[in-house]
């Protein structure tokens, strides 16, 4: 067991293998369990802990310097995080920029969050690094009681990691609603501009969707219509939709394409043009006969370079997931079209015998910050001839 020094702290961060980080308590106290993952991006923690992605996750922050912008109402990828906690290097620090409401510890407060400060966050991504990712526990109360740490623990050994769980249930909306377009951000008026314009209907599921992918959609000129991760064919048939979009979302994606992929395979022999992003990519890949499979650490970060091998460009990516394709397992049918250049995981793929196509990053992000715009508009551009045809 390794047990760092512990005076005058009220909060743990504990593993199953008795490691233990004594750190200072932020958000609201009480015992939280996670799978842990770290996450290098400088900028964004608010729309990082919104992201339904990281439904059932801890998040490591690498940068030290968190809540330096504070917080406000319009950085955020759903309506609440779903995060299960949060660890951070410094102290909050102290918010300084003209858009921030609302300081962060505040904020962590008000959607009752739990995390850890004052702890060493590269020491801990070195841990995960060589041990793989794990489920672990934050434990922060003022009267904090040193006993507990055992019991915990022992509870941690009993838990297992993301494999196998499916989690998309828990981050999606479960409703059929449409969503009222936003376009483009205004900065003279701190706002999104409302978008008018629907010259195609697109049907997105969402299985944890960021709001920033549809804004993207009707920025676009596309109506949206989202549905529950578990929506039927006929359902989403009944609003004849010249597009289907596979949301993002948190969980094994083979656990989802129980219910997700006799859906998507439906889509796909109607002939209705589909794109996916992140565990939409997954599920497109295991629709058509492909694994997936988990990784070790998973990428998460701002920075990530993927090859388009297509174009023969690179793009700088935004990436957020603990699973990918198997490349050994691709059908003759499926196309890789993207790869990382940190290890040569599959980032895109797209079918030959069919209008649809997936990556694994995130575009609407937009580290790069216009690099992998165009996707969005591929999506456009394949309605546009699949409705030429009719």
């Amino acid at each position: 067991m390794q047990i760092q020094n512990n005076s005058h702290k009220n909060s743990a961060l504990i593993f199953a293998d008795g490691t233990v980080f004594y750190g200072y308590g932020i958000g609201v106290e009480g015992l939280v369990f996670g799978e842990i993952c770290f996450n290098t991006s400088i900028t964004g923690y608010q729309e990082i802990l919104t992201d339904p992605s990281y439904a059932g996750q801890i998040i490591n922050f690498t940068f030290p310097h968190i809540g330096n912008i504070g917080t406000n109402q319009h950085d955020i990828e759903s309506a609440k995080p779903i995060a299960k906690g949060l660890i951070i290097r410094q102290n909050i620090t102290s918010p300084s920029n003209y858009r921030s409401q609302l300081h962060f510890n505040e904020w962590l407060i008000n959607n009752k969050l739990t995390g850890i400060s004052g702890i060493d966050t590269r020491a801990i991504t070195q841990k995960i690094r060589h041990d793989k990712a794990s489920t672990v526990a934050i434990y922060y109360q003022s009267n904090f009681d040193q006993k507990q740490i055992e019991a915990i623990i022992i509870q941690l050994q009993q838990k297992g990691d993301l494999d196998n769980q499916e989690l998309a249930m828990q981050a999606t909306q479960n409703k059929h609603y449409n969503w009222i377009g936003q376009g483009s951000w205004l900065s003279s008026q701190n706002q999104y501009q409302q978008n008018i314009t629907n010259k195609y209907k697109v049907v997105a599921i969402d299985y944890g969707a960021k709001l920033n992918i549809l804004r993207c959609l009707t920025q676009l000129g596309c109506q949206v219509m989202v549905v529950p991760a578990n929506a039927t064919f006929a359902e989403i048939a009944s609003y004849n939709p010249d597009g289907v979009f596979l949301s993002n979302g948190p969980g094994d994606p083979k656990a989802t394409g129980k219910y997700a992929i006799p859906v998507i395979q439906q889509v796909i022999a109607n002939n209705i043009p589909l794109f996916g992003i992140c565990l939409g990519h997954q599920l497109l890949a295991l629709a058509s006969g492909a694994k997936t499979i988990k990784m070790a650490q998973g990428h998460r970060g701002a920075n990530h370079p993927v090859k388009n091998l297509l174009t023969q460009t690179v793009e700088i990516t935004s990436q957020n997931h603990g699973f990918c394709v198997d490349p050994k397992s691709l059908p003759n049918n499926v196309n890789v079209t993207h790869i990382s250049l940190f290890d040569n995981t599959i980032e895109g793929i797209e079918l030959t015998n069919h209008p649809a196509f997936s990556v694994q990053y995130h575009p609407e992000s937009s580290p790069g910050p216009t690099d992998s715009l165009y996707l969005f508009a591929k999506f456009i551009d394949l309605m546009q001839k699949n409705n030429a045809k009719k």
